[in-house]
C-alpha cells in the first residue's frame, strides 16, 4: 500500500499562505510553521491530484473555490477544548457575575471560539442552573464548518465528561446505548437555547448583528499578530453591553490596552 508523502514548501511559497491565512482568518503562520503546513495540507492536496503546495496555493485563491477554502480552515485551525476548561472562569462567573443579573433579566452569552461545542455547553448548565428565569441563550460561533456540525449534534464521547461534575451529568447529560454506548448527549432542554453559528472573528462587525452580555474570547488572540489581535479586540468589545464581561485565556491580557476596560480578575474583565 503506497503512503501519502509529506510534501515541501519553500519560504517563498510559506509567504503566500502566510499572507492567505492572515487575510482570510486572521491567523499568523511565521515561517517556523512550514511542516505543520504541509503535514495538515499534503493528503488534501494529493487527493485533489495536485504535485505542490503552490498549485493548491493558486486553487485557493481561484475566485471561485469558496468551499475548499473552507477545508482548508478546517484543516488548519486547532480546535482544543474541553468541558469546563479553565474552572476559576466558571467559578467566578457562578459567584460573581451571573448574581448582579435582575431575576428577570434576558442574559446573552457568546462563545466566540466555540470549536467543537464543549464551551458553550459548559456556559449553558451554568445558567440554566444558576439563573431563576429561562430567558438566557448562548451563541457558539467558529470559523470551521466542521467543528460547528459536531456541535450541533451535542454528542460527546465518555472520555469528555470527566470535568463535568456529578450534578451536571446527571441532570443535563443523556447516557447513550445501543449503537450510541460509550458516549453521551447534551439534554435538549440545554440545546433549545444554545446555537451556533459560522463567524469570522475578522468581520465580527457585519457578521454579528446583536450585543452580548458576556463574551468568552479565550485562547484565540495568540494565533493572531498584534495588530490582528488589536482589530479583533476592538470588533468583539463593540458587541460587548456597558458593564458586560470579556472573559480571555489566562496566557492572554488586555491590561492597559484598551480604554474602558475594569480589571475584575486574571482574565477577566468589565466593560465600563
Amino acid at each position: 500500500m503506497q503512503h501519502d508523502k509529506a510534501l515541501v514548501i519553500s519560504d517563498d511559497d510559506m509567504l503566500l499562505f502566510q499572507r492567505f491565512f492572515k487575510i482570510c482568518i486572521g491567523v499568523y503562520l511565521p515561517l517556523s510553521k512550514k511542516s505543520l503546513l504541509c503535514n495538515r495540507l499534503s493528503s488534501r492536496v494529493q487527493a485533489l491530484g495536485l504535485t505542490s503546495m503552490k498549485e493548491y496555493y493558486e486553487l485557493l485563491i481561484d475566485s471561485q473555490s469558496t468551499e475548499e477554502r473552507q477545508i482548508v480552515f478546517d484543516l488548519m485551525t486547532t480546535n482544543e477544548t474541553s468541558f469546563f476548561r479553565e474552572e476559576n472562569h466558571f467559578v467566578y462567573l457562578r459567584k460573581k457575575i451571573l448574581p448582579t443579573f435582575s431575576k428577570n433579566a434576558q442574559i446573552k452569552v457568546w462563545s466566540a471560539a466555540s470549536s467543537t461545542g464543549e464551551e458553550a455547553y459548559s456556559l449553558a448548565m451554568l445558567l440554566d442552573d444558576v439563573v431563576d428565569s429561562e430567558h438566557w441563550q448562548v451563541l457558539g460561533s467558529d470559523i470551521s464548518q466542521r467543528v460547528l456540525v459536531f456541535a450541533q449534534r451535542a454528542l460527546y464521547p465518555m472520555n469528555k465528561c470527566n470535568k463535568i461534575n456529578a450534578q451536571y451529568l446527571n441532570k443535563y447529560c443523556l447516557c447513550g446505548t445501543g449503537e450510541y454506548e460509550g458516549y453521551f448527549l447534551i439534554h435538549q432542554h440545554i440545546r433549545q437555547h444554545v446555537h451556533f453559528a459560522k463567524i469570522n472573528l475578522l468581520d465580527v462587525e457585519h457578521e454579528v448583528k446583536q450585543t452580548f452580555d458576556i463574551i468568552f474570547l479565550r485562547n484565540v488572540t495568540i494565533y493572531f499578530d498584534e495588530i490582528t489581535k488589536a482589530q479583533v479586540i476592538r470588533s468583539v468589545l463593540g458587541k460587548l453591553k456597558p458593564g458586560g464581561y470579556l472573559v480571555v485565556g489566562p496566557s492572554e491580557t488586555l491590561h492597559g490596552m484598551y480604554e474602558g476596560l475594569e480589571v475584575c480578575a486574571p482574565s477577566i474583565y468589565r466593560r465600563l
